[in-house]
């Protein structure tokens, strides 16, 4: 056997790259090994049987070999069971797929995260809100990278109630609004949205625009400055159906 061979292992395809002359660079998200790239060698030749297979969003099994770290595919079986996005949901899945490379560590197992993401992808094909979808992919990823925010309680401990308004940081619990003024990286959230979000209710139209608001905050803190590719295009996608 080949050394580090893995067969059979759940994976979706996150982002392709041209490689030297006929391959090609796969990174992948996996059930059981996290994060990390793949050669896929030959896969850009016109006859070649990968040509097909390695489309994103499509769930997939994946064999390779190797332990650096680029590892060889050694074959790619299509599971089946989502068809092709297109329009919003496409966009929407490349924005998924860019959180993802940008704050899941590589090599790092993480079945949780493999689940929320399998999951979310198939809820886009099956829920009509989609900016819905988001939002609780938003909101559990940060819970899967530890960084969920308090939604039920307030910074003194007390019961978020739904009829007052809180203004909502990185890493501080809600805080009553005593002023007009909402400060630089800062949001102010309806306690309605934040039990909404608790719940995970998305319907209100009020409740996506104001957790889209609070999540970007939130997002934006473990992303640093450079700009997310996807996010100007999906944010006029999404207001407009909002």
């Amino acid at each position: 056997m080949q050394q580090g061979r893995v067969d059979r292992q759940p994976a979706y395809v996150l982002h392709s790259q041209p490689y030297r002359e006929t391959s090609l660079l796969v990174e992948v998200l996996t059930r059981d090994h996290g994060r990390f790239t793949l050669v896929a060698r030959g896969a850009r030749r016109p006859r070649s049987d990968l040509r097909g297979l390695l489309l994103p969003f499509q769930p997939l099994q994946l064999a390779w070999f190797g332990k650096g770290e680029l590892r060889t595919l050694h074959a790619v079986d299509w599971r089946g069971g989502v068809p092709q996005f297109a329009g919003m949901r496409l966009v929407t899945g490349f924005y998924l797929n860019e959180l993802i490379l940008r704050l899941a560590a590589r090599d790092d197992p993480a079945p949780a995260l493999f689940r929320l993401y399998d999951q979310t992808i198939r809820a886009l094909v099956a829920e009509p809100l989609t900016a819905a979808v988001l939002r609780r992919f938003e909101l559990a990823l940060l819970g899967e990278l530890g960084y969920a925010p308090l939604l039920t309680q307030d910074a003194a401990g007390r019961a978020i109630a739904a009829d007052a308004q809180y203004l909502c940081r990185y890493g501080a619990a809600p805080e009553p609004i005593s002023t007009e003024n909402t400060p630089r990286h800062a949001a102010n959230v309806s306690g309605s949205t934040l039990l909404a979000m608790a719940d995970g209710n998305f319907e209100q139209p009020a409740t996506r625009r104001e957790a889209r608001i609070l999540l970007r905050l939130l997002l934006d803190e473990l992303l640093g400055p450079q700009p997310l590719a996807s996010r100007e295009l999906l944010t006029t996608l999404y207001a407009l159906n909002d």
